[in-house]
Parts: structure tokens; sequence; C-alpha cells
């Protein structure tokens, strides 16, 4: 039998209880989303000064001693059983306020999670000597507002002024920025920073989220530029339990008055919010990868709402969940005007054009056609040329040689790879050497390499321009920055460093690749990625110039004309028509096909009863993508907006009912992920 459950009475012979307020309703850390409720405990007259709202305490439950949080204090229950007492008050530090413990609310309920769930991934673990180190530290007032915002950057886009304006006047705007430069002065981490500083002035505080360590480090030093070094707090897991828990805390006690990380800094405890800021919301890096897999852009939308903040999001691109804040007039574009971009952005050439094609009628073959390779090396000559590639390694994908069938391990059927020039072919999913490798299909034994990778990349390019200094960025070194020196920087997407004064070219190859991802978002995450590597590269009127390689689409169109709000609604027009995400929301129910099947059943069953019908596709078998053959299946159930509430309040009851019951397989439960389509 459960203990924990509501009652009045307090058992026979056990301690004295206090004498205010004697029951703690109590969450219990535990995935299971049936248990995703509040249970009442009894309060010892021992622990009644420590057991406040808000603080970790354990409890028995089922036999069990688990951990919890104390969400209230009450007079009495209403079970009328005895009630089992609170075993241990872990901590007196509050860590739960009340705004958490709402916003966490929300995100499981958007999510059909449970709030154990979010709030796992929202408090840091304790750390017993952070606490004592931070024990009796007094709260800091606002800094002073000594920023002069007149000549901000903010200036040069339309709408910029205002909305800094507005903020420091302590009004809460809402903004979509597409900001122009990647490096300088007037770089996008200067921009969050302006902004910052006017809702500091106002005496409000502020969030950040950014997606990595990279972007992370370039917000942070603007901030502490222009903020003292006290009032940022940095949230990250990279840095370890202590730094984060003694940050953390900082935020709670109001000694830092502004927070900035990445995902779990979405609900960093700022006291009087005024402002959520999220960096690229496009990047997948902003997807929590446990559940309920929530979007840090989403928990920040939640949280603006809640507490009356204003929003900023922001990106050298657009994303369309983006798009459709704009379309509904719920957010202010700020753009900068034509005169100013083309003052502010390199000029872009595609090799696949008309003009192109008729002067090198090869270049659509060649991997580095003829436009680029004069492009770099004039480039060289006036400081560093960025080159893009989409893949890792050296050659990441090998095929045969007689029947251009990919090259399969032997052992687990895993793509076979090549780490160097020299090196054996080895399996990318088990790591076995495959020396002798003998084609499934032909039976022949030799390999072509189907792709290349960055090191391949940066070999070729080398002897190319020989006498150049080629340094590569990707996979487990990544670099954060290069000097303005003439060197060839080869860099995956993402991986790309900053140059201080700008790149002189930029060469973004293996844009046809990207393009042909199988995923719906392919299109859109290849102009943002794009649009991030060009944003590195120095104005035109420096001699800037970024060369792509892809063939004509409406994507590279983006790109030429820089118009990344207009591809945006273009792509939001399409997936409407269609009904399409973020047109709809989508829930994926993965496992295996009868716990898929009896989990569809019963959810369409339960809001057919509300008077609720929805489009369902599938289900249908998972691609391999693990060593392990799998027989999970995935149905998608595309939601409208307007149903959004109660289907997502029928999909946590089913996904409830049915780990009550014990009786099935689990199955896997998303809302709005990105890498379902």
């Amino acid at each position: 039998m459960l203990q924990g459950f509501p009652a009045t009475a307090r058992p026979a012979g056990g301690p004295p209880l206090a004498a205010d307020r004697p029951v703690a309703r109590v969450l219990i850390e535990s995935p299971l989303p049936h248990l995703d409720r509040p249970f009442d405990y009894s309060v010892p007259a021992e622990l009644d000064e420590d057991a406040q709202p808000g603080v970790r305490v354990r409890v028995k439950f089922s036999g069990q001693e688990l951990g919890g949080y104390i969400l209230d204090r009450v007079e009495e229950s209403d079970a009328g059983q005895p009630l089992v007492p609170l075993q241990k008050v872990v901590s007196p530090v509050a860590v739960l306020t009340m705004p958490l413990q709402e916003l966490a609310g929300r995100v499981a309920a958007r999510y059909a999670g449970t709030v154990s769930d979010v709030l796992r991934v929202a408090i840091p673990p304790r750390v017993v000597k952070v606490e004592k180190e931070l024990a009796g530290a007094e709260p800091a007032g606002p800094p002073a507002a000594d920023h002069d915002l007149s000549g901000s950057g903010w200036t040069a886009y339309r709408n910029g002024a205002a909305f800094l304006r507005h903020l420091a006047s302590g009004g809460s705007p809402r903004a979509a920025l597409s900001a122009l430069q990647g490096f300088g002065p007037d770089a996008w981490p200067r921009l969050i920073a302006d902004a910052v500083a006017a809702v500091r002035a106002s005496g409000r505080g502020a969030v950040v989220v950014v997606p990595d360590y990279r972007d992370l480090d370039r917000v942070q030093a603007a901030l502490e530029d222009i903020l003292p070094a006290d009032d940022v707090a940095r949230l990250t897991a990279d840095d370890g339990q202590s730094p984060r828990y003694r940050n953390y805390l900082r935020i709670l006690k109001g000694s830092a008055g502004v927070a900035v990380g990445t995902r779990s800094a979405a609900y960093a405890p700022v006291q009087n919010l005024g402002l959520v800021v999220c960096w690229d919301d496009g990047d997948d890096l902003h997807v929590e990868q446990r559940s309920p897999y929530a979007h840090s852009r989403e928990v920040l939308l939640l949280r603006a709402e809640q507490e009356g903040a204003a929003c900023l999001l922001a990106g050298h691109a657009r994303s369309t969940e983006v798009q459709r804040l704009v379309d509904a007039g719920w957010a202010m574009p700020v753009e900068a005007e034509r005169t100013v971009l083309r003052r502010t952005v390199p000029r872009v050439l595609n090799t696949a054009d008309s003009f192109e094609q008729e002067r090198d009628p090869l270049a659509r073959l060649a991997r580095l056609p003829g436009a680029a390779w004069r492009t770099a090396k004039e480039a060289l000559e006036r400081g560093p040329v960025l080159v893009q590639v989409a893949r890792a390694g050296y050659a990441p994908s090998l095929a045969c040689e007689t029947c251009r069938e990919p090259a399969r391990c032997p052992s687990c059927q895993g793509p076979l790879a090549i780490a160097g020039s020299a090196a054996v072919p080895q399996c990318r999913w088990c790591s076995t050497p495959a020396p002798e490798w003998c084609c499934g299909h032909c039976n022949g034994t030799r390999l072509r390499r189907g792709a290349a990778g960055v090191l391949r990349t940066a070999e070729e390019l080398g002897r190319a321009f020989p006498g150049k200094p080629v340094v590569t960025s990707s996979g487990q070194n990544v670099k954060a920055t290069v000097p303005d020196a003439c060197a060839l920087v080869v860099a995956t997407v993402g991986a790309e460093p900053v140059a201080p004064g700008g790149y002189a070219a930029a060469l973004l190859l293996d844009g046809d690749s990207l393009l042909r991802r199988e995923n719906l978002r392919a299109g859109e995450d290849a102009v943002r990625r794009w649009f991030n590597a060009a944003a590195l590269v120095r104005p035109f009127a420096d001699g800037g110039i970024v060369v792509i390689t892809a063939d004509d689409t409406a994507a590279v169109g983006a790109l030429l004309r820089w118009d990344p709000a207009g591809y945006a609604q273009r792509e939001l027009g399409l997936r409407a028509e269609l009904q399409l995400p973020p047109a709809v929301r989508v829930a994926a129910v993965t496992g295996g096909s009868t716990a898929v099947g009896h989990f569809t059943a019963s959810a369409t069953k339960l809001l057919a009863a509300e008077g609720v019908e929805l489009r369902v596709a599938g289900p249908a078998p998972l691609l391999q993508t693990a060593r392990t053959d799998s027989e999970d299946v995935r149905t998608l159930l595309f939601i409208p907006y307007a149903q959004a509430a109660t289907v997502t309040r029928v999909l946590r009851a089913a996904k409830a009912a049915g780990a009550a019951k014990r009786t099935e397989d689990p199955v896997q439960l998303r809302l709005d992920g990105v890498d379902v389509l």
C-alpha cells in the first residue's frame, strides 16, 4: 500500500507534531507519471522551523526513502487516515520558489510530462559546502544605471531604439531580432548586453539562454563589460556542480540580477524578472534531452507570460516558430533597413547560378569550383578564410567501388568510415576494423569515399594553397576563436570559430548535402547555419565575400538577398497549407507496436469523449539508427493550437493511467520534437 496518502490523524506513539500547519504537501522525486501529484505528510515538531515550502526533504514512500520538495504547509488534510511523518529536511534553503513551482507545472502541462522531471532540470544538485559559503549573504540592489544606451548598436535596427527605451522605462515589449553581425563591437552579444542593461536600469532582472558554451562565454564577457561582474551569474552544467549551485543560490538570494547560461538557465529564480532572452532558438541544443524534452524557447515564453516580462528572441536567421509569433502580432520584428544591411553584410555569390555556370560549366560537379578557389586565393592575402563543411572526420561514408552500395560492417551492419588518409576502414557504430572488407552485394573488395569530411577537406585545401596554414574546428576539437592572421579555417557546421576582425571570405561547401537531409526542417536548418557563418564575414565594403556552392533554391536565394525573415515566412506559409509544425503542434508516440497501438487507441477514445478528433499518422517503423535492430514504431498526432490544452491534458492522463497499470511496455511521448519529422 502506498504511504504518504492524505490524512489528519497522528499515528499512535508517533513524534509530536508542529503546532502550526502540521501537514506538509510534498512532491515526490519520481519519474512515474501517476505519482505526479502532492502527497501529504505530517511535520514533526523538531522539523517545524526548517520544513518550509521550497526545501528539500526525505520521506518514506511505499517502503522506500525518496527525495522530494515541500510545496506547501497546511492546517489539515482530508483523507482521515494516519499520516507518515517527514523523515528529514535535507537543507533549510528553499530552492523551489513559488514562481518556479508554477512554471514547472506549466512546462509539464505543455509537454505532457511530470513536474518532477522539470524540476530535475531546473534545480541543480545540492552541494553542502556551497550552502555554507553563502550562508548569510545579503541581497544586492540593482546596479547603477550609468550605461549610455543612446549610442547602442540597436539604433541601426528598425524599432531597435524604441525597444530599448521601452525596457528602460519598465515596459515589457516582445521582439524578434534579426542580428546582422557575429563579430566586432556591434556583434549580437553586445546587442543582448545592451538590452539587459536597459532592463537592469529599470530595477528588474533578466534571463539569457544560449545554445552552447562558446556563445555563453561571449555573452557573459559582453555583459560584464557593461554590468558589475557580481551582478551576472553563469548557469551551465559544463562548469560542474559547485559553480552551478553557487550561482543558482546567488540568484535565489538576489545577489545577482542577471542569469546567463544554457538550457537550465531558463528556470533561474531571478527576482523581479523583467526580460527573457533566447539566442538562436533554431539550434537543437536548446532541446532538453531528457523527459519532458522541453525547448528553452517555449520555457521562456511561458515564463514571460507568467511573470509579465519582456521577451527577446534573437538570431541571425529566424525560425518558423518565431515567424509564427511575428505573424500573429505577438512579437515585434526588429530588423535593419536595407541601406544599413548593404553597408554591414558581405557580398554573397552562388557558384550554381547561370552566370557562374557559363563561366565554369564544370562548377556544378566540383566540390571547390573555380569561383570559390579564386575568392579564397584573393582573400587569403587580406585575412582568414572560413570554409564550412557538412561532415566531421576524414571520410565519414564509404561505398563499394563496383556497385556503389554503402559499405557496411560485417559484425553489426553499421556504416564504415576512414579516420585518416592511411587509416584502416572501421565501423562508426562498433569501431570494429574491417581491413579485409568484402561487399555483400557484389563481392567487391575496393572502397570509394562517398563524402569528404573536415579533415580530408583540410588536407586537400592544404595542397591547393601551399604555404598557407590550415586550422580545423570540429568534433572534440572545436575552437572558439582564431586570430586575424591569413589562414584557412575549416570547420563543420555549427563549429565556426570567431575571428575578432571578421573573416575576409567564407566558402560554404556541401550545401546540397544539408538541403537533402530527410527532415522537414532541412531547408530551415541549412539557412540558419549559412547565416550564422556568413555573419562572421566582414562587410562587402571591407572586401567580405561569401561563396555558396549549393544549387539555386529558395534557401540559397534567401542568403543571396540576405532575407532570413522572408524565407521563414515562405516556409511557414507552406507548412500552414500542409498543416505541419509549427502551424500545428505534433505529439510523437514511440515504442513497441502493441504498446503504441494501445496508447493511441486509449488517448483517441478519451479525446473523442471530449469532442476532439485528431489527424493521426502511423504507426510506422523507425529508421535503424543504432547498431542493434529496432522494432519500435512511431505514431504522430497533429494537434491544432485551439485544442492543444485539452489534448495535452488527455495525453498526460493516458500516460499516467498506463504507468499505473504496469501491464504494458512504456511508450515515449514527445511533443513538438524538432527531430520527429
